[in-house]
């Protein structure tokens, strides 16, 4: 086994891999990951271990202490999905300095407030977050956003830098969506200022504001799942991105960090926090923008 130092999700780890194996394709993944995905030297300090064990056979995870132990097959620890799964074991070790993945938009006022854009798949983040480029907003993740907490204030820190963009004929909605590179985009992490969760869709009549706090049961709701999602390694299988659509359940949880999740969601209830219902991404980048410029 070769040791090296990775970098991913605004955190550094030891990775342990096999002898030759070629991590060139994981490297291809870095923009689309936030914090991106690098290896060096050796891992110092005092950071998590993550050992990655390639051999032929079922996928498996075990964690034992400060070690996340993979068992891939060389296929797959010799493409992306190495990205991929070394960047979720890492999220027991994110949550730990109180830093979590989200799937979710963010994006920075042009004064340098920055703002969550939540949602359900489709919702319309993606579309809103360029039209607010477009009105001098700098971009801040797609799909993939990292929150923080750190003394007082809630942070933003750098998520997805590029964005899976739909074409915009409808005869096209099989078609892939092109990968574009989010620029301007954030290098530093930014305040949270306010939070808002989409509905875009052209049978709402106009554009509207609605204050979501308190928090109702059904947002509470919302917010512990998508705040539990990344720790449970759903999102990455590790069969592969050619692989099954799902992945096992991580045993990567605990209850101090479900504890401080609770204790996370009670903190944004505390910000600026509304539903916005728009007809288009037009309106809805209009209408933030009047709210919160």
């Amino acid at each position: 086994m070769s040791a090296a130092a990775v970098a991913t999700g605004h955190v550094t780890a030891a990775l342990e891999l096999p002898e030759g194996l070629d991590t060139g394709p994981a490297a291809t993944a870095a923009d689309r990951l936030p914090g991106g995905w690098s290896l060096s030297g050796s891992a110092g300090g005092d950071g998590p271990v993550v050992t990655v064990a390639c051999t032929v056979g079922d996928p498996a995870v075990t964690v034992e202490g400060r070690t996340v132990r993979m068992r891939l097959s060389r296929a797959a620890a010799g493409s992306s999905t190495l990205a991929y799964v070394t960047y979720t074991a890492l999220e027991r070790a994110r949550q730990q300095r109180q830093m979590l993945t989200l799937h979710a938009n963010t994006t920075v006022t042009p004064g340098g407030r920055g703002v969550l854009l939540l949602g359900t798949k489709g919702a319309g983040k993606t579309s809103v977050t360029l039209a607010l480029g477009e009105r001098g907003w700098t971009y801040a993740g797609d799909d993939l956003a990292i929150l923080a907490e750190h003394d007082e204030e809630l942070l933003l820190y750098p998520g997805k830098a590029t964005a899976a963009v739909r074409p915009q004929d409808p005869a096209l909605w099989q078609a892939p969506k092109p990968v574009v590179a989010l620029a301007p985009f954030i290098r530093a992490p930014v305040a949270l200022t306010a939070a808002v969760r989409l509905t875009v869709h052209p049978a709402i009549p106009r554009a509207v504001l609605v204050p979501a706090t308190p928090f109702s049961a059904n947002e509470q709701l919302r917010l512990h799942e998508a705040l539990a999602r990344y720790i449970s390694g759903l999102p990455t299988p590790l069969t592969g991105p050619s692989g099954a659509p799902y992945g096992p359940v991580w045993p990567l949880d605990t209850a101090g960090l479900a504890r401080w999740r609770a204790h996370l969601i009670a903190r944004l209830e505390q910000h600026p926090y509304a539903y916005l219902h728009a007809p288009d991404a037009q309106t809805a980048a209009d209408l933030m923008t009047e709210e919160y410029v």
